[in-house]
């Protein structure tokens, strides 16, 4: 069976952390992950279509998803559009209840429309709060985006908000989508 190819755009290492255990989720159901640090190498058209599925995993910085996963997704629309997948947004918005799906998440809505596509597994996932890591300007930043949105704003706090075990339940859906059989369509006839 094809890798799923497991792209990831972190900022702070967090999100590293969460596609590497989404990796070995999948690992346990008996398919490879192909791992892809989008700032270090984006996987080309040719990979994209070798994989079984396709797993987008991006953080957020000040509002937006990171510029490697935005090009990527802007650079491959075409190809993502004919493989199973899955975008998955890691932002703290994530860490209060209904900010997890489309329905609950400006920034999975704006991220489908921006992109245009329309995968079959959407999701947020809260990643992890380290203001003693932050430079003084991002600490003011997160502080104040805290602060509005009634999070914590003691700069001296390093909180995890990943729910871990709805990163494995992620990655047991990733494994399924990447387990589905290949229906690809000849003269009108589905292949089975």
């Amino acid at each position: 069976m094809p890798p799923i190819l497991l792209c990831y755009a972190s900022h702070d290492g967090h999100t590293r952390r969460i596609a590497e255990r989404l990796a070995a989720r999948i690992a346990t159901h008996g398919h490879e992950a192909d791992l892809a640090d989008l700032a270090q190498r984006q996987p080309d058209a040719t990979e994209i279509a070798a994989a079984s599925a396709v797993a987008v995993v991006a953080a957020i910085r000040y509002g937006h998803h990171l510029p490697p996963a935005r090009s990527f997704v802007a650079t491959h629309r075409d190809a993502l559009a004919a493989v199973p997948l899955a975008l998955v947004s890691i932002n703290l918005t994530a860490r209060k209840p209904g900010k997890r799906s489309v329905a609950g998440s400006v920034y999975l809505r704006k991220w489908l429309k921006e992109t245009r596509l329309s995968p079959e597994i959407v999701t947020a996932i809260a990643g992890k709060l380290d203001y003693p890591r932050y430079g003084w300007f991002d600490r003011m930043m997160i502080r104040l985006i805290m602060h509005i949105t009634g999070g914590p704003t003691d700069p001296t706090v390093t909180i995890e908000f990943t729910d871990w075990e709805a990163v494995d339940a992620l990655g047991d859906d990733i494994a399924r989508l990447g387990a589905q059989p290949d229906v690809q369509s000849v003269d009108g006839v589905p292949d089975a």
